[in-house]
């Protein structure tokens, strides 16, 4: 079967402008973006009278398994429920847009191999298994009189994360995930506001911990993504070679610097800090993680600054819980605030595309990548923030050349 997109005007971050083209689309993959128009019986043509055709978007930062604000609640869930409820989040991802998504800590590769075999309509999953933690660290969502085996429920469907503590148990815990089909390893390196014990200033692992999980990566060829906010927090991150910092929030300007100099990338997720001030404690978020929001909402935006300011490459997360997950595409008018469009685009396609190892197959609309496209009203060059409202601006979502969305 083949789509061709008649008279598209083409934006992607490859280039500062829009250009003309027809775009043939054929067996999941663009074939030609200067196509002659012709017909085929096997053809579908839909003629864009010049609307934009761009790279369906790519968010870094997700937990797909949490449809609870309480991260201890969801782990309890019965699989069943867990899976289930997992599914109208995921729809509701590809309807806003993002064919792919970055999990970080609760969805197994089998939920990703689901996908991919056509059984749900969702984005294409990129796993890293289940989140290592130390116990009482970020990861640890048991309540302080809870002295039960923080592990209880870590094979659990719903469970974000699991606790491993000591050189051994992160090396073991990194082999059985990466075995399991993670394709990256996530650590919570300082401490978080989901989770009901750790201060956010608390460091999440020794150095000797985190070089562990780096060394494990390495071997398997892949890298460490840490959850991170104090600047020695990621400083820590980065000299044990952690390559990609979620969240960043507290980051100062050396530090900054530093993370630059090292190649590493960061993930703000500045929305989750907004909707969690606002609804979080009607939505069921204990007091205690309500007490922590601050301490990392009020820095986002100059966090911002301050990662551009020192050159550091950033993707695009948003981090969202539970009924959270529907304000998914607000990230992007919060990051117009600070960044260009061009920037803020390319943190969504191509330099996102690069950190899940998918660099030149998506992100963009060229020939021979995968045909992940949205047909959008308007340029997100000249306002990045109509993705923001997905529901009046986006009129068409193809994942690998089906059409999921079109209207």
């Amino acid at each position: 079967m083949q789509t061709l997109f008649l008279n598209a005007s083409i934006v992607d971050a490859t280039s500062s402008s829009p250009r003309l083209g027809n775009v043939l689309v054929e067996d999941g993959i663009i074939r030609d973006t200067q196509a002659k128009v012709g017909t085929s019986r096997d053809r579908q043509i839909i003629d864009l009278h010049g609307k934009t055709l761009m790279p369906g978007l790519i968010d870094c930062h997700v937990h797909v398994v949490a449809s609870m604000l309480n991260i201890g609640l969801n782990s309890q869930l019965p699989d069943p429920i867990a899976a289930l409820r997992s599914l109208p989040i995921m729809r509701g991802m590809l309807s806003r847009g993002f064919t792919t998504v970055r999990d970080l800590g609760g969805a197994p590769y089998s939920l990703a191999e689901a996908i991919e075999q056509g059984l749900t309509e969702a984005p294409r999953l990129i796993v890293c298994g289940k989140a290592l933690s130390k116990t009482g660290g970020h990861g640890d969502a048991r309540s302080r009189h809870d002295i039960y085996d923080p592990n209880r429920w870590r094979h659990n469907f719903g469970a974000l994360g699991r606790i491993a503590d000591g050189i051994d148990e992160v090396r073991l815990a990194c082999r059985q995930e990466l075995r399991q089909g993670a394709k990256f390893i996530k650590i919570m390196a300082n401490g978080g506001v989901a989770s009901p014990t750790d201060p956010v200033a608390w460091q999440g692992y020794s150095e000797d911990e985190i070089k562990t999980a780096v060394e494990e990566t390495r071997d398997a060829q892949t890298y460490v993504a840490a959850h991170l906010y104090t600047p020695d927090g990621i400083a820590r991150a980065v000299r044990c070679g952690v390559h990609s910092l979620e969240h960043c929030n507290n980051i100062d300007a050396p530090t900054a610097q530093l993370a630059a100099s090292a190649g590493a990338v960061a993930v703000p997720t500045l929305i989750t800090y907004e909707a969690l001030a606002e609804r979080g404690a009607a939505l069921g978020l204990p007091p205690a993680s309500v007490a922590k929001i601050n301490d990392v909402r009020l820095s986002g935006l100059q966090s911002l600054s301050i990662l551009r300011n020192a050159g550091v490459t950033m993707a695009f997360g948003t981090d969202l819980l539970g009924e959270l997950h529907v304000r998914q595409s607000e990230e992007f008018a919060i990051r117009a605030q600070v960044l260009p469009a061009a920037e803020i685009l390319a943190s969504a396609t191509t330099i996102a595309a690069e950190l899940i190892d998918m660099r030149g197959k998506l992100g963009i609309v060229a020939e021979g990548a995968i045909a992940d496209l949205l047909v959008v009203d308007g340029s997100p060059l000249d306002d990045i923030t109509l993705l923001a409202n997905p529901a009046k601006n986006i009129h068409l979502v193809m994942k690998s050349g089906v059409i999921y969305r079109q209207q």
